[in-house]
């Protein structure tokens, strides 16, 4: 099997340009390849997940990435997927999210020396004279073709903004920038960026007279047709210090049932056959297929020790409902008021809930307990000196954790 007939057994491709071109270039080690990253946090989440894995097959069969990092793009924000305009952000924060994208795309990709580039579009299109762009570049966009796309349709009622309108201008000039210095021949993205990719190949296509493809990744999504990586706390991120490598672990192994052979053949690298040998697993089995999938996941993103301590900490959480490895929240003098603390302000502190109404709904509907004692009356109160020690075990639903001490 080729690479890119296993791409197309894992269900990672969408659309691309030319078929036969980018299965020639990427099956013989002849692409040079980018995929953009906008620094809109200070960490990158199981959004990029799929991408870094793709950066990583393709660089193991002779391909050369080149991690496109978004200095100058970040200043505008993709509107893709959006139904607002992002928060505008610092030339200080953009440079910090870069720096910390930097790290973390060092446990996937091998940049020494010729194998990888990481590169910042801020390199760039921070010095463009914006006549100059309007003469060179924005002659060869049209507007109404522009308009069409699907990443500007579903903002025009509710509002799009001229600055936004630019960002697929900025986009397709990286790639007519990065071809011209770099030799990169093929772009990768999700496939709400097509149109965005498009319209780059058009771009070195009427400026250059030159050819280069593009190709899209299957977006991640659930069996709800809704994407992956978010929790009702927020984003599920590579960063150990904002999802613990427990938790990371946690939100891979409670997956839908539907969700977890797809998962295993976008994301993991085991053999297809091992993975084609899961199709018949059910009930029980399926279990066991979640195990797999968390742990392989957890190993690429947080190293083989810190998943055999998730795994086993899971593990000790449903049979005993209590771990030494569970993620542990801390709380301040200041969080007990004459000596307690009640239970909606312990699971928002623990970091359990994202609010105080989340947490009242967890406690009526019966999903919390405390050291194994179910939780009925919302205005439960903990004193100061139960959190001695070890501290107390909080459990929302059926597979969340959390151990709370006092700093």
């Amino acid at each position: 099997m080729t690479l890119y007939e296993e791409l197309q057994a894992r269900g990672l491709i969408a659309q691309v340009t030319d078929e036969k071109l980018i299965a020639d270039l990427i099956n013989n080690g002849k692409a040079t390849f980018y995929i953009g990253f906008d620094p809109t946090a200070d960490s990158l989440h199981v959004g990029h997940f799929m991408a870094l894995c793709l950066m990583k097959r393709l660089q193991m069969a002779g391909n050369k990435p080149i991690a496109l990092i978004g200095g100058g793009t970040g200043m505008i924000g993709d509107p893709s997927g959006r139904s607002d305009m992002r928060q505008m952000m610092t030339p200080e924060t953009i440079q910090h999210n870069c720096d910390c994208f930097k790290k973390q795309m060092s446990n996937f990709i091998d940049f020494s020396e010729g194998k990888a580039l990481m590169v910042n579009n801020a390199d760039w299109l921070l010095d463009l004279n914006y006549i100059e762009l309007l003469r060179e570049v924005g002659s060869h966009f049209s507007v109404n073709r522009m308009l069409a796309a699907e990443c500007y349709k579903q903002r025009m009622e509710k509002g799009l903004t001229f600055l936004e309108f630019n960002y697929m201008i900025m986009q397709a000039y990286d790639f007519m920038a990065l071809y011209q210095n770099y030799g990169c021949n093929l772009q990768f993205g999700g496939d709400d960026q097509w149109g965005n990719m498009l319209a780059g190949t058009e771009l070195i296509r009427r400026k250059l007279g030159k050819g280069a493809s593009a190709m899209t990744i299957t977006l991640l999504l659930n069996s709800e047709g809704k994407k992956m990586g978010k929790t009702q706390s927020g984003a599920v991120w590579l960063d150990p210090n904002k999802t613990s490598p427990f938790d990371f672990y946690q939100y891979w192994r409670n997956i839908a049932d539907a969700d977890v052979l797809k998962c295993i053949r976008m994301l993991t690298f085991l053999p297809l056959e091992e993975i084609d040998a899961m199709d018949s697993w059910e009930g029980s089995q399926l279990n066991k297929a979640k195990e797999i999938l968390a742990y392989e996941l957890t190993q690429m993103v947080h190293g083989e020790e810190e998943a055999k301590k998730a795994q086993e900490s899971a593990r000790a959480l449903f049979s005993q409902g209590n771990a030494a490895d569970m993620p542990t929240a801390e709380l301040a003098e200041e969080d007990f008021a004459d000596g307690t603390i009640d239970i909606l302000t312990l699971l928002l502190k623990s970091g359990l809930v994202p609010s105080k109404s989340e947490a009242r709904r967890a406690v009526e509907q019966g999903g919390i307990s405390v050291d194994g004692e179910k939780v009925a009356d919302i205005r439960a109160v903990f004193a100061k000196d139960a959190f001695a020690g070890e501290g107390m075990v909080l459990k929302k639903g059926k597979k969340n954790f959390r151990k709370v001490v006092i700093k």
